[in-house]
């Protein structure tokens, strides 16, 4: 059962604390468990991305391939709560990309707090294969073809190793990345402009009010804008031998495909603290009606840890990546 409110909110600053103790704690050089791109982009990056991701753009920017179903609802003897579309929150954002052949909108992106105040968390699934992929950005609160807080270009991806060793189904438990971006064109980090959320690992299983926001991979004509639902979440524990491990579960009405890297919010005691990304057990559920994280432990510390030291990301393992 999760703690009361106030108590996981005394909490919070006691984990921040162990989050940049650890940091310190952690020699020079020590490899980080992530994988992604390596190097930065600067400030041209950020203007180019700035100009390229016009409104006309990001509203005709195709949905990109995703892995959950968007058939059926699962039957169930209560229907799941609704959602709604809204204009978002600017903690919560999407991102963009273009393989110069196509330009793409896919999954969600949660702005955690951090000292360098240019962190993002979502889901590894999301980000596992980034390249060829240009113009790779963080939009926040996007809705209706705007970018209210600007743009911000990714400059390195943290994943754990084993989720990339493991696959998308072995690595279930580790579907989580850690997304440093690059400044806005005006030199603002992303935290400095939107704010940001508590990261908090073990935050239990059972809770009564999360809120579950996520970007439908559908184009602009049908999806504009993100989708908000409130439900409670229980602990799942998977079936299905090739993707063992236990989850978080909600149910939400009308989480469709691209809706991964959402994330689960609970109100702690300065606002909302994330306790978990659309993701994890079939990279997030087989039917849109009810949706799955990956539960954050030290793992998921670790990763936040490599991000804030900006440790350069590992490469996948060649034997590993065609999985």
């Amino acid at each position: 059962m999760s703690r009361p409110i106030a108590v996981r909110g005394r909490f919070a600053p006691l984990l921040t604390t162990l989050l940049l103790g650890l940091s310190l704690a952690l020699p020079p050089g020590t490899p980080a468990h992530a994988a992604g791109t390596a190097g930065g982009p600067g400030p041209a990056a950020a203007a180019a991305d700035d100009t390229y991701w016009t409104a006309q753009r990001m509203k005709a920017a195709q949905p990109a391939v995703v892995t959950r179903t968007s058939g059926a609802a699962r039957p169930a003897a209560d229907p799941p709560p609704p959602s709604h579309p809204f204009d978002g929150l600017p903690q919560v954002g999407t991102f963009f990309w273009t393989d110069g052949s196509n330009t793409g909108r896919f999954c969600g992106g949660t702005v955690v707090r951090s000292p360098h105040r240019d962190l993002v968390v979502s889901a590894a699934h999301c980000l596992r294969s980034p390249d060829p992929k240009r113009h790779l950005s963080f939009v926040p609160q996007y809705h209706d073809g705007l970018k209210p807080h600007g743009i911000y270009p990714v400059d390195r991806i943290y994943l754990d190793q084993r989720y990339y060793d493991l696959g998308t189904n072995g690595g279930a438990r580790w579907d989580y990345a850690v997304v440093r971006l690059t400044a806005r064109e005006d030199g603002a980090e992303v935290q400095d402009v939107t704010g940001g959320f508590d990261l908090l690992p073990y935050p239990g299983y059972d809770h009564r009010n999360v809120r579950l926001i996520g970007y439908p991979g559908n184009s602009d004509t049908t999806h504009p804008k993100p989708l908000d639902c409130n439900s409670s979440t229980h602990r799942y524990t998977s079936t299905d031998p090739a993707a063992p491990g236990d989850f978080l579960e909600i149910a939400c009405a009308g989480y469709i495909g691209g809706t991964s890297g959402g994330p689960f919010l609970v109100r702690d005691f300065s606002g909302y603290a994330l306790i978990g990304v659309i993701g994890g057990y079939h990279t997030g559920g087989d039917f849109p009606d009810v949706s799955y994280s990956s539960y954050f432990t030290v793992d998921a510390l670790a990763l936040y840890v490599h991000a804030v030291r900006g440790d350069p990301p590992a490469t996948p393992r060649q034997s590993r990546e065609t999985k």
